[in-house]
């Protein structure tokens, strides 16, 4: 049994077009050849794809199944020669982006959705580190592009660009004791503080650090259900608790002091002696045009 390309997708266009003559005319080739690619189909295959007692061609069951099927082997042959003019225009075959959940997610999908778009061919992983993590991935080469925080000592290899502020604020539960009243720096160190924490364990896990007593959590959303039970207060960023299931039973008591680390910057690190490709350059310049302000708020 020999099929070609030609005859699926003679058989396709005639389908979608409802005429050999229609099918011809998008094909940019004569009924002839079109008609005679579909009936060698169906000798091939042993089936009848279209009935021809009316005046156009209607599919049979079987056509209506094998169509399907087709359209298949036709969209996986478009798939392949998108994939080779990418190589032949130097994309890259994948990227891996690693991004602290500080960064807005409702900022994500509509620039993952545009890069979709702009490389379809690029497979991508996306990481969900925090702090250091982030620029450990980065440094070894296990991650093209890093999205963290700002660091007070960012290793020399590494490029890095400001992309944006993400508001932090002190939060607690409402039957915190430091809930309904203007809490001061002592106060803070007086109660249990629930902590982001990265893997590793560098001075960044330690910037916000406060109370004597501290539980580290590696998630800011699980941080805000256990601030929801009362175990303990946090600083988190204002996306999260505002976009937080817990956030009807959280409460934001007004601070006595300003200051504190706060905001904190987002930065965009990428390693400076490692080659960047068009998708790769695409998204660095995204990131550092998208407004993560309107996101957060």
């Amino acid at each position: 049994m020999t099929v070609s390309l030609d005859q699926l997708e003679a058989f396709v266009a005639s389908a979608e077009r409802g005429s050999f003559s229609a099918a011809a005319r998008a094909l940019r080739k004569a009924q002839s050849a079109v008609s005679t690619h579909v009936a060698n189909l169906e000798e091939d295959l042993g089936i009848q794809l279209f009935s021809r007692a009316g005046r156009q061609p209607v599919l049979t069951p079987a056509g209506e199944r094998l169509l399907l099927e087709a359209k298949v082997v036709l969209d996986r042959r478009a798939h392949l020669i998108g994939v080779a003019r990418s190589f032949e225009e130097k994309i890259e075959r994948k990227l891996v982006i690693a991004i602290d959940e500080l960064y807005p997610e409702s900022a994500l999908a509509p620039l993952f959705a545009d890069f979709a778009r702009h490389f379809p061919h690029v497979e991508l992983e996306m990481l969900f580190p925090l702090m250091e993590d982030v620029t450990s991935l980065v440094l070894a080469g296990k991650a093209d592009i890093g999205i963290s925080w700002r660091q007070e000592q960012l290793p020399v290899e590494l490029g890095f660009r400001t992309i944006g502020w993400v508001p932090i604020q002190m939060v607690c539960a409402k039957d915190h004791p430091l809930a309904g009243v203007r809490v001061d720096w002592e106060d803070l160190k007086r109660y249990r503080q629930i902590l982001v924490g990265a893997r590793s364990d560098g001075p960044e896990k330690r910037r916000l650090r406060v109370a004597a007593d501290v539980w580290w959590v590696e998630s800011h959303w699980v941080i805000l259900q256990l601030v929801k039970q009362g175990i303990g207060w946090a600083f988190a960023s204002g996306h999260v608790i505002a976009h937080a299931p817990e956030a009807p039973d959280l409460v934001t008591p007004e601070l006595q002091f300003d200051d504190y680390d706060l905001p904190i910057a987002l930065e965009m690190i990428w390693h400076k002696q490692r080659p960047c490709g068009p998708a790769a350059k695409w998204l660095r310049k995204r990131f550092a045009t998208t407004r993560i302000d309107a996101a957060i708020g």
